[in-house]
Parts: structure tokens; C-alpha cells; sequence
């Protein structure tokens, strides 16, 4: 079974994940589903609740940049990036999931969300080059919803590069890199859809033992159970994004899956949370 997106349904959620209500801009989870893919129900699946004509709407003024990527745009990031991900395999009580990391150091450091990690009891990662290795936990932020491992025995990895997401902008393309359903190394495209969603997960949700609250970018580029954790990188193949959640009208059914409304942690806070994590 793969692992779950935090999700967020039209009106209902699966029976795991909080509700989300939309007040003006703000997403408030009351059946949000974490992002983690892969197989444990790690994640949730929520509700978004927005029959308002603003739900649209970005919470702040942003300029627009046109263009559709094209095919080669997007093979040449992919290229970039593909070395840089890994698929984070799990092993819980409940059972076996996954979701996605992003490499930050060539000798093993790995970011991934905490809702992939959170309760393991072994944890391994498959690096880009098909080898599956164990990995630790370094350090985890359950309020963040980010985590770092350390894969063991490795060297020689090739770390991702994260942009300045205060320079992300509505219309931007960016693609999104993960492991959707234990598929490794899918990559979708997109483009940023709106900008600082404020998007908050209950610590009800999952495994999660603590309230995740985070201002978010959307994307419309497909993201499903078991990106959680991947890269949303932009036109120079940079990070610019974790991705960590989805809206789904199916979440209330517990088959989450992408209808283009995605939302990712901001790479300027991702690097904020790695500096005290890995302290």
C-alpha cells in the first residue's frame, strides 16, 4: 500500500485526516493528508471546505510570469535533479511505507518529511542509482513536518541546490520529483498556482503527534501518495519547495490522488528547520 499525501477533500476527509476550512486565505486542515507515499497510512487524507468564489484567490499581491515549459525545459531538470532524490522506504508497527527525500550532503544527509519517518522502526533509503541502503534519523521537527536521516555507508552523492523561495512567483514552472505509489523517480510539471497558503495540519492526522502549520506554495503539478517528502524545484532545477500535502475530493473515500492542487513547504523555512536539525 502506498503512502498518503496529507490531502485535503472538497468537503470531507478520510476518516484519519483533519478538515480544512478556508477562511479568506487561510487553509485550515480539518481532514488534511500528509504527502507521505509509499505503504503505511502515515499520511491523511482532508477536506477542504472553500465553496466561496475566493478560494482562488493568492493571499498576497505577486507578479505573473507566462509560459508554458516545454518538453526539453523539462527533461533538462529532470536531468538536474533526478540524482539528488531518493525514495525513503519505512517499517512501522502498522506496517511498510514510503515517501521521498531530497539529497543535502554527499556523504548521507537526506531531507524528508517527519510524517514518512515519524514511527519507524527501520527506515532505508534507494538512492538514485537503484542501491537501497540503511538509514537513521538524525534529527525531527514534528511542527515542521521535516526530518533528516543519515544514509549509512555512502559517498559521493550529489546534493541538491535550493533557491530563495521569497523569489518564487505565481506562474513560475516548476516540477515536482518523488516516488508517487512506489514509483521512483516520477517526475510531473507544473507551475506555482498561488503563493502563501496558509495550510495547517492537526496533530490527529497520521502519526503526526504535533500541529503542522506552514504558509504554503501551491502547485498544479501532479503530486500523489509517496512524493511526501520530494523536491518542487524550478526552472534551474533548484529547490524551491518540499512538497507535503494535496487537495483531493476523494480523500473522504481514503483514495487520495492529485486533481492539480498541491502544497509544498517553502525552501527558505525548509533550510531554517535543517540548520537546527542538524546542529
Amino acid at each position: 500500500m502506498a503512502e498518503e499525501f496529507p490531502a485535503v477533500s472538497g468537503s470531507l476527509v478520510e476518516q484519519r485526516a483533519p478538515f480544512w476550512r478556508r477562511t479568506g486565505t487561510v487553509v485550515t486542515s480539518a481532514a488534511l493528508a500528509a504527502a507521505l507515499f509509499g505503504g503505511v497510512t502515515g499520511g491523511v487524507v482532508g477536506a477542504l471546505n472553500a465553496p466561496d468564489a475566493t478560494t482562488a484567490a493568492v493571499s498576497s499581491p505577486a507578479a505573473l510570469r507566462t509560459g508554458a515549459p516545454s518538453t526539453s525545459d523539462v527533461s533538462s531538470i529532470a536531468a538536474r535533479v533526478l540524482p539528488s532524490v531518493v525514495q525513503v522506504n519505512v517499517t512501522t508497527d502498522q506496517g511498510e511505507g514510503l515517501g521521498s527525500g531530497v539529497v543535502l550532503s554527499g556523504d548521507g544527509r537526506i531531507l524528508t518529511n517527519n510524517h514518512v519517518v515519524a514511527g519507524a522502526r527501520q527506515v532505508t533509503v534507494t538512492l538514485a542509482d537503484g542501491r537501497t541502503v540503511d538509514a537513521s534519523v538524525l534529527g525531527s521537527d514534528a511542527s515542521s513536518d521535516l526530518a533528516v536521516l543519515r544514509a549509512e555507508g555512502v559517498s559521493g552523492l550529489t546534493p541538491a541546490v535550493f533557491a530563495d523561495s521569497d523569489q518564487v512567483r505565481i506562474g513560475d514552472q516548476v516540477v515536482a520529483i518523488g516516488s508517487p505509489e512506489g514509483l521512483q523517480g516520477t517526475v510531473t510539471s507544473g507551475i506555482v498556482s498561488a503563493l502563501d497558503r496558509t495550510v495547517t495540519v492537526p496533530a490527529t492526522t497520521g502519526r503526526r503527534d504535533a500541529a503542522v502549520s506552514y504558509q504554503a506554495i501551491q502547485t498544479d503539478a501532479s503530486i500523489n501518495p509517496g512524493n511526501s517528502g520530494g523536491p518542487l524545484v524550478n526552472a534551474a532545477g533548484e529547490v524551491v519547495g518540499i512538497n507535503s500535502a494535496i487537495y483531493s475530493p476523494a480523500a473522504d473515500s481514503g483514495q487520495a490522488g492529485s486533481v492539480g492542487i498541491g502544497f509544498a513547504i517553502p525552501s527558505n523555512e525548509v533550510q531554517q528547520i535543517i540548520g537546527q536539525l542538524t546542529a
